[in-house]
């Protein structure tokens, strides 16, 4: 998929609409095109249920409920809360008013699988992904918007300069697709950016060779000095000197797959205890 092309005109709320707040990083999506084109982005295959991140009044929501699946919803805000109560009767005790980051969907989905879907508000973007991650023996698909740039982020493979942590941790347990552009002019308010809309598909095995706890460890520390080699990100874990004379150790971080990083941990593994961290 492309990118829409859209009259620069910025749509003006009206009155009975909610009024994004800031501080929620609220932009509300007005184009039923593009909310649609991501309702479609889900394939329902091993799961029935759904669950959308901030749906505001509900603009996605609309094209969600249309299909055969159980579609709840988790928002924070009270007045977006009550427009959807107003206008989606049919979502009748699927609206939960909650923070998505804190809380426990053991108590609505159980151990059942569920889908992720929405319009990600930028400022906890990131942190719904790692939830997600936490969450993803439950999760075998996720789609929606973020900001391009992070979604770009996702999606990108090793060698490039914004690869990092989320491409490596996302890759290793999903298949990540950036799937199209979403222009500043279909949001009320307009945000400052392109949004970028991306689809995972969980792999079908996504249990990992080495412990996890640690393999997390070693991708977030070689990743917070990412102009170094490993030899120099990793000198943490104390690691015996003929270990570190191994050829991955002369590499930096972005030039390793996810698949390399699982090599990295398996080496490492003998030598450290996953859970001292």
């Amino acid at each position: 998929m492309g990118k829409y092309k859209k009259k620069a005109k910025t749509p003006q709320a009206q009155d009975g609409d909610v009024r994004a707040k800031k501080h929620l990083g609220q932009h509300f999506l007005t184009d039923e095109s593009v909310a649609q084109d991501i309702a479609e982005t889900l394939s329902f295959k091993g799961y029935n249920k759904i669950l959308e991140i901030g749906p505001g009044m509900g603009v996605l929501t609309k094209y969600l409920l249309k299909q055969d699946a159980e579609v709840h919803v988790i928002e924070i805000d009270t007045e977006s809360v009550a427009y959807l109560e107003e206008h989606y009767p049919q979502l009748e005790d699927r609206i939960h008013q909650y923070d998505f980051l804190k809380y426990d969907l053991g108590t609505v989905f159980r151990d059942e699988a569920f889908a992720v879907i929405g319009n990600f508000p930028y400022n906890i973007s990131t942190q719904i992904v790692f939830k997600v991650l936490e969450l993803k023996h439950q999760i075998p698909e996720f789609s929606g918007m973020f900001q391009k740039e992070v979604a770009k982020r996702i999606c990108e493979k090793e060698g490039n300069k914004t690869y990092g942590i989320l491409s490596v941790l996302v890759q290793a347990f999903y298949e990540a697709e950036y799937l199209f552009t979403v222009p500043p002019t279909v949001f009320n308010p307009p945000p400052k950016v392109d949004s970028g809309v991306l689809r995972l598909t969980r792999k079908e095995d996504f249990s990992l060779p080495c412990d996890e706890k640690l393999f997390f460890r070693v991708v977030k520390t070689a990743f917070q000095q990412r102009r170094k080699t490993l030899r120099n990100s990793l000198k943490s874990f104390d690691l015996p000197d003929n270990l570190r004379e191994d050829i991955i150790f002369g590499k930096r971080p972005e030039q390793l797959g996810f698949r390399e990083f699982i090599d990295l941990t398996l080496k490492i593994q003998p030598y450290a205890i996953s859970n001292q961290q």
